[in-house]
């Protein structure tokens, strides 16, 4: 039998994970009230096989609750709640991150609770619409853009939230940077065009991502902090600008000297976006020197030929970990998987799709 190098154990940061299976984070949409639960604690607990699981994105703050039912990491309820996911994770011998999302712009009020509002580094409205439990699918509202001093508040919040994490038992935090959130919209030249000193520049505009991973990385351990990237990505109305490779090259680059766990690369080519460039991903792998997370529509033939081939050192795989929740002892011992998806409850509120789904029997 072939000596698979997805099986072999490896240190991410901080961590050691028992092998290089990372198990994708997925929007969900079980938090009612936007606090985890024991349904949410259940579903990680089944699909602890895999070395090391990425939560569903989670809210650093009120403004951040973007789509309906996501949790938040910013309150003592929700601290408590991810408390159960996290035990409930290691006693199952698996390893947990949280993905820290404030959603910005992709967004909409009736998603919002009072008081919180739809902000973004600039005003400038994304195409679409999204879903709302209140009215059903709604545009894409204009965002308000943030003034300086709320730049530095929700700095802040994002650092609050890695330290509720540790509090909360989870092994480290991610940042997610990547699908279009508020940090790539920072990042893009035509969701962010502002005029201070996060706007204009490549510098600029990848200063406030840096501080915030910066600054998590302070105050938690820069050992326990990864941040996901999507260069080339179009999710959440992100077209494509003439800078995109060195604005990447630059950010991977000052990423390094801030020395965090892992950079987290996502592909969606395998969902119909573009293709992300070989030479994008072999920027970011020569610049940053510690753990890359590649994801996107890998298998495990193909994730083992992305680890031999030295591009990645973890493979993320998504949707197939919602019908197998035993995916790794799957593709460990080759049995089938399983050919039951529900799409229809990916975004719903129960167990439907979630948790009932069976681990294999020889």
């Amino acid at each position: 039998m072939k000596n698979y190098k997805l099986f072999e154990p490896a240190q991410v940061g901080d961590i050691n994970v028992k092998n290089r299976l990372v198990m994708s984070p997925m929007t969900r949409c079980r938090a009612i009230g936007n606090i985890p639960n024991d349904l949410i604690a259940e579903y990680y607990r089944q699909r602890s096989g895999s070395g090391l699981i990425i939560t569903e994105g989670t809210s650093p703050s009120p403004n951040g609750l973007g789509y309906a039912r996501i949790p938040g990491i910013y309150s003592k309820a929700q601290v408590e709640g991810w408390k159960k996911v996290t035990s409930a994770v290691h006693s199952a011998g698996g390893k947990i991150v949280v993905q820290i999302m404030h959603t910005g712009r992709i967004s909409h009020q009736l998603n919002l609770p009072e008081g919180a509002e739809v902000l973004a580094p600039s005003a400038v409205k994304p195409a679409g619409q999204m879903w709302t439990d209140a009215q059903q699918m709604q545009d894409f509202p204009v965002p308000r853009a943030f003034t300086a001093e709320e730049i530095a508040t929700t700095k802040q919040e994002f650092v609050s939230a890695a330290k509720n994490a540790i509090v909360a038992g989870f092994d480290g935090v991610e940042l997610h940077g990547a699908n279009g959130y508020l940090l790539e919209q920072f990042l893009s030249p035509i969701s962010n065009v502002r005029t201070d000193n996060y706007g204009g520049s490549i510098e600029n505009r990848v200063r406030f991502v840096l501080e915030v991973a910066s600054a998590v990385a302070d105050a938690i351990g820069k050992g326990k902090t990864g941040i996901r990237l999507s260069p080339y990505g179009v999710a959440s109305d992100m077209p494509h600008y003439p800078e995109i490779d060195a604005t990447y090259k630059y950010l991977a680059e000052e990423l390094n000297k801030i020395g965090i766990a892992y950079i987290h690369v996502v592909d969606h080519s395998a969902m119909g976006a573009p293709e992300v460039p070989l030479s994008i991903k072999q920027t970011i792998r020569d610049a940053f020197k510690n753990t890359i997370i590649l994801a996107g529509g890998y298998n495990k033939e193909t994730a083992e030929a992305a680890l031999e081939s030295g591009l990645g050192d973890l493979v993320a795989i998504g949707r197939p970990h919602i019908n197998n929740p035993d995916l790794c002892e799957r593709y460990l011992n080759d049995w089938p998987l399983a050919d039951n998806l529900n799409m229809d409850a990916f975004y719903s509120a129960d167990e439907k799709g979630y948790t009932d789904y069976a681990a294999y029997k020889a």
